[in-house]
């Protein structure tokens, strides 16, 4: 976990966009290893991001080991910023605190109709806002209906796991 002290810090720095999966357009670019360090952790860190002055959009810097984070750059993000692979991009982010992730309002009124709330929030931060980042990102109604689904299935199957663990009636 990032140190609480860090939450609303900002950080900037440059660096090359590179490809990360052969054959896919997944790209990402490592974040400085004094910036890793002043994080204070090995795990991930949910960061909202700007490359090149783009409009902010949520991301979490990933660890990818040996204490080093990378921060995976949108095709969409990309596109809009009109930057591709080898380029050099200009990168500011300001560490979120987890807590402070404002759940989608279909996805709340599901969770409040099932009794799934307090499960929901017993979801590992960095699970949780990754299923929030995803309702949020969607296009089609289609998808965002799917998507919420899946929040609330991860809220079930946290409960079940709360109750086996004797910490739900």
């Amino acid at each position: 976990m990032v140190k609480p002290t860090l939450v609303g810090k900002r950080f900037s720095f440059e660096a090359v966009l590179e490809n990360w999966a052969e054959g896919m357009d997944y790209c990402a670019v490592p974040v400085p290893p004094a910036i890793t360090e002043a994080l204070g952790t090995k795990g991930p860190v949910l960061v909202e991001a700007c490359v090149n002055d783009s409009a902010p959009f949520q991301v979490s810097l990933f660890p990818v080991g040996g204490g080093q984070h990378y921060i995976r750059i949108k095709a969409s993000v990309r596109k809009l910023t009109n930057t591709r692979e080898g380029d050099r991009v200009q990168l500011e982010f300001v560490v979120v605190d987890p807590g402070d992730v404002e759940i989608p309002e279909d996805l709340m009124a599901m969770l409040e109709t099932e009794g799934l709330v307090d499960a929901f929030m017993d979801i590992p931060p960095g699970k949780r806002n990754f299923i929030i980042r995803r309702i949020k990102e969607v296009v089609k109604p289609v998808t965002r209906e799917k998507r919420v689904s899946e929040g609330l299935t991860a809220a079930y199957e946290r409960q079940s796991r709360m109750i086996d663990q004797g910490r739900v009636d």
